[in-house]
């Protein structure tokens, strides 16, 4: 890595956390995030509030990070964002941000995949993260994406499969609903499956070639199960909720873990991450741990401030693609659907 001191402002709003962050080199200085609390009374993110929350949290996001970081604007070296994907008001907002200042401030601009950003996110200088070596698989796992890439490089990654439906945090989530659970259900979920027998109640795991996954048939048998406990035992989920809980939570992981050790045996390759807002999920984290002991993985897993969405991880690619010349011209527009790779 050079050791020219390069100052990069990274600006993060693909979904509805409105995040900047500014970057010494591989060094995070600050990492701010304004979360939108307005979803939760809607039982899941609503696009256009989104927007909206993002226009007015955005300058006082990034003036915080810059104080906090005690960098003034003209030592930026450059301006990094989400390009995509994400949800396209949101984008918006923080593309158009992005290439105004690096305008004003006449410094380069650097787009970033999303997706790239989670897995990427493990290369942050971080005395309490470990970076993987090439070439390493990554399971990203959040409430929009479902994946597992083959990472040869850091701008060199390959999807090997990916969800077919719902992404593994929407199941999270969309579960948690069907219980009663307020939303972002997926941590309550996780926070009841510690108090529960996670074969208590089982449900199917779908049959998907490969190393797609699909969880939209597995939501369905959740629901078909509670309506019919539901009718013989009104109380049902109040009483036993631990137990669903767990026995959801076990299913899922065991979907993911089933894929995850097929893509090992199939690449030979046994060094493993995960990103996204679900790795900070305490059975997944546990289920990796044990993999090092009986599978012979070595297993990178992040800070839980780098899994949900924050502008960190977007820093650390601006500054790798920042190394490389990687820049962006003014007529780049924010991408809703942006494959890993394109």
């Amino acid at each position: 890595m050079a050791s020219v001191k390069k100052y990069i402002l990274a600006i993060e709003s693909s979904c509805d956390d409105t995040s900047a962050a500014v970057l010494c080199n591989t060094k995070v200085l600050s990492n701010v995030v304004a979360t939108q609390e307005i979803h939760r009374q809607y039982g899941g993110v609503v696009p256009e509030l989104a927007s909206r929350a993002h226009q007015q949290n955005i300058v006082p996001v990034v003036h915080q990070a810059l104080a906090k970081a005690n960098i003034d604007k003209k030592q930026l070296s450059a301006i990094a964002f989400t390009r995509g994907p994400g949800l396209m008001g949101s984008l918006l907002v923080g593309t158009s941000f992005a290439k105004s200042l690096a305008l004003g401030l006449n410094i380069p601009l650097i787009e970033v995949n999303h997706m790239e950003a989670h897995i990427l996110a493990h290369f942050i200088e971080d005395e309490e993260m470990q970076k993987p070596q090439f070439p390493f698989l990554a399971m990203t796992i959040s409430g929009g994406h479902t994946q597992i890439v083959k990472v040869n490089h850091y701008f060199d990654m390959e999807v090997l499969g990916e969800t077919l439906d719902d992404a593994v945090g929407e199941a999270f989530d969309k579960s948690a609903k069907l219980m009663g659970l307020p939303y972002p259900g997926g941590p309550l979920v996780d926070k009841h499956a510690r108090e529960g027998n996670p074969h208590a109640y089982a449900f199917p795991k779908p049959k998907v070639d490969g190393l797609n996954f699909s969880f939209s048939g597995l939501k369905t048998s959740i629901l078909y199960f509670l309506q019919r406990e539901t009718r013989k035992n009104p109380d049902f989920v109040q009483q036993h909720i631990d137990d669903i809980c767990a026995s959801v939570q076990h299913t899922i992981l065991e979907i993911l873990m089933d894929k995850l050790v097929l893509a090992a045996e199939q690449t030979g390759i046994k060094q493993v991450a995960i990103g996204g807002g679900v790795a900070a999920n305490s059975g997944i984290r546990a289920r990796l741990k044990e993999a090092e002991e009986t599978l012979g993985w070595k297993t990178y897993i992040p800070k839980f401030s780098y899994c949900t969405d924050n502008a960190g991880m977007i820093g650390i690619v601006g500054y790798l693609k920042f190394l490389e010349g990687q820049f962006t011209d003014q007529s780049v527009a924010a991408k809703a659907r942006y494959a890993i790779g394109s």
